[in-house]
């Protein structure tokens, strides 16, 4: 009996063992631990976020609330990057990436990705903001989706609820507009966009997995 008892107490620790192991090698990290703004920054109307049963919230004037935390030392190249996001009815918001930390306004430097299901602007949820926009509405108010950015060298690729709505890639030397000069592919952090005081957008388990450059 006793050699059957340490067989079993052996085989858990082992299976538990390889659990750990196989949680570890998925590489996905968490930036949000549901419970506070740790490892986050917002400059200029902070208030806009707050934080309601393990999500953060979106809802006031323009701000953007971004990743400066230990992973990658906040910068990311190459990733794929998720979170569970819903949105209330005529709400807008968004999700950049490449981008870096400014007191105020709209962020200058990176992409952002659309998160919009019925706000008054035509560009959906999924759209590459201004570079590759989606008319077509894929999820609906009031439920939780989820939303995946992969970047990968020079293609951009954004999912709805593991759906590819945006395929794009960069072309070499790309030029841009002198108001959209930044937008291009390089490395940086991600923010979260509180759009106006009519729109509260929540988003939940953000996280990230840094591919290889």
């Amino acid at each position: 009996m006793k050699n059957l008892l340490l067989i079993v107490i052996a085989s858990y620790l082992l299976l538990g063992c390889r659990t750990t192991k196989q949680a570890k090698s998925d590489g996905w990290v968490t930036l949000f631990d549901g419970k506070s703004f740790s490892g986050w920054q917002v400059g200029k109307n902070a208030s806009t976020f707050t934080i309601d049963n393990g999500a953060i919230v979106a809802n006031g004037d323009v701000a953007h609330l971004f990743y400066v935390g230990d992973v990658q030392q906040h910068r990311f190249k190459n990733f794929e990057f998720k979170a569970d996001v819903m949105t209330t009815p005529g709400s807008n918001s968004g999700i950049y990436f490449h981008t870096e930390y400014q007191e105020s306004g709209w962020p200058a430097k990176g992409y952002e990705v659309q998160v919009n299901n019925s706000h008054t602007d035509w560009r959906r949820t999924g759209s590459l903001y201004a570079i590759q926009d989606v008319r077509e509405v894929s999820v609906k108010d009031n439920e939780w989706f989820t939303e995946k950015v992969i970047v990968q060298g020079k293609k951009v690729t954004i999912l709805i609820n593991d759906k590819p709505v945006v395929e794009y890639t960069e072309p070499d030397n790309v030029q841009r507009s002198k108001d959209m000069s930044q937008r291009i592919l390089s490395s940086g952090t991600f923010a979260l966009q509180g759009h106006d005081p009519k729109s509260k957008v929540y988003f939940k388990n953000i996280q990230v997995k840094p591919l290889p450059d």
